[in-house]
């Protein structure tokens, strides 16, 4: 048994460790992100809309009782002999009916409250959209401190050489102390450069830990084979034209210009009369001096209830024109929110097309640092280069893998912003964008 125990541990230890991904990251965030949660209670509450707005519709039932202990002690004026003192308990109770037959503002009430319930539809969409680039946008973050950190250390180590080669320099005299003052310089500012960096990880780590509730680990980064796709369709017109029909944000303002446009007809409907349809039933018992004691009826009326209104001192009237007014400036909003739709398509339909661009030339330039970086690590083999000249080759291929890295990034952020502006983004993106990922290869 213990054999078996030593071996399962074994090969525990054995196995290689993998880094979290984008997906394991997004789902951590869909379970303990607060402001995730908040959306899915605010969802809960705005889908209670319908039953609502429906309730005005249907018939109300109310019951009510009471119960009244009286003594009463009456002596008329010309009859002292005919004083008297009665005590009794009186009761009554009754169930009450009210059917709406007519009443405009209730069904127009009711069209609204569909109008809410897709409203907060549409509005949780946006917040599930929000949490998928919060989430991409710390995790990328946090891989780019890491790779600014490696470049900035690598940069260090050649300042250091160089520093410590113009003390060398300068103490058999084939430098001036101004080189050296130079290099220490230098040296100092990467310092100070180091330590900024150092704490960018660490920020950009409590950013993303606030996300998912609990310390990332190691990240998984993009693989260096990882090939970016151009947007589909490759045409900015349809991107454009997409998002100002689709757009999460004009479907939200979409429903809201409905909404007030139906508030007109509300308060219009106050003007209206209104028809309800009353039944009553039920018992009382009182005391009856006619009747020489108690008297107990059982009673049950039905009919209709017209109500018309005739003035009501202005207020109906102003709350039509405040409608009115909203629903002018739910229109304009529904179109500012169709043009900053469209911006937005623009500007990140721009960004991932550039961001390809970009992506392509610094590939060339890593390939180019890293053939720079072969060449002078030979020459210095063969004395015709110095240990200086491998080090700064050597920080140039990490400064270009960084850029590299940073474009990368951006480009697959704006590909992700540019699906939630036309109100597309969705898992699937965040899987397309996982299968890109090295959790091998872990920072």
């Amino acid at each position: 048994m213990k054999q078996i125990a030593w071996l399962f541990a074994a090969s525990l230890t054995a196995a290689p460790l993998h880094a979290a991904d984008l997906v394991q990251i997004y789902r951590a965030a869909q379970d303990n992100d607060p402001v995730y949660a908040a959306a899915r209670a605010t969802l809960d509450a705005g889908r209670e809309k319908a039953p609502q707005g429906l309730a005005g519709l249907l018939p109300t039932v109310t019951a009510s009782g009471n119960t009244v202990w009286n003594d009463v002690d009456s002596e008329p004026r010309n009859v002292p002999a005919a004083a008297s003192n009665v005590e009794y308990n009186s009761y009554a109770y009754q169930l009450t009916l009210s059917q709406p037959l007519f009443r405009w503002q209730n069904w127009v009430a009711y069209g609204q409250a569909k109008q809410q319930v897709a409203q907060a539809e549409a509005t949780f969409v946006q917040a599930s959209q929000d949490l998928i680039l919060r989430v991409a946008q710390a995790y990328f973050d946090v891989l780019y401190a890491s790779e600014n950190l490696t470049a900035v250390r690598a940069n260090k180590e050649a300042i250091a050489q160089q520093l410590e080669l113009a003390k060398k320099s300068f103490e058999v005299g084939t430098a001036t102390i101004t080189d050296t003052h130079e290099a220490q310089a230098r040296f100092d500012l990467v310092q100070a450069q180091e330590i900024a960096a150092e704490s960018e990880l660490e920020v950009r780590r409590q950013a993303l830990q606030t996300l998912i509730g609990k310390e990332a680990g190691k990240l998984a980064p993009p693989r260096k084979d990882a090939v970016l796709a151009p947007p589909e369709p490759n045409r900015l017109a349809d991107w454009v034209a997409a998002a100002e029909k689709d757009a999460l944000a004009v479907q939200i303002q979409q429903a809201q210009a409905e909404i007030a446009a139906r508030e007109v007809d509300k308060q219009r409907a106050g003007h209206y009369p209104t028809l309800d349809l009353v039944a009553n039933r039920g018992k009382s018992k009182a005391y009856s001096s006619t009747a020489l004691g108690a008297v107990d009826s059982d009673f049950a009326n039905y009919g209709l209830q017209l109500n018309i209104p005739l003035f009501q001192g202005g207020a109906t009237t102003s709350r039509q024109r405040e409608a009115a007014a909203n629903s002018t400036a739910a229109r304009y909003g529904l179109e500012a929110a169709r043009r900053n739709a469209a911006l937005a398509a623009r500007q990140y339909y721009l960004g991932v097309t550039n961001g390809l661009a970009q992506v392509n030339a610094l590939k060339a330039a890593l390939v180019s640092s890293q053939s720079a970086l072969e060449s002078n690590k030979l020459g210095y083999e063969v004395g015709v280069r110095i240990n200086i000249d491998v080090l700064n080759a050597e920080n140039q291929v990490y400064v270009t893998r960084r850029d590299l890295a940073k474009a990368t990034f951006d480009t697959l952020m704006a590909q992700l912003r540019l699906k939630a502006a036309v109100g597309t983004l969705g898992e699937d993106d965040v899987t397309k964008i996982n299968a890109l990922l090295d959790d091998s290869a872990a920072q």
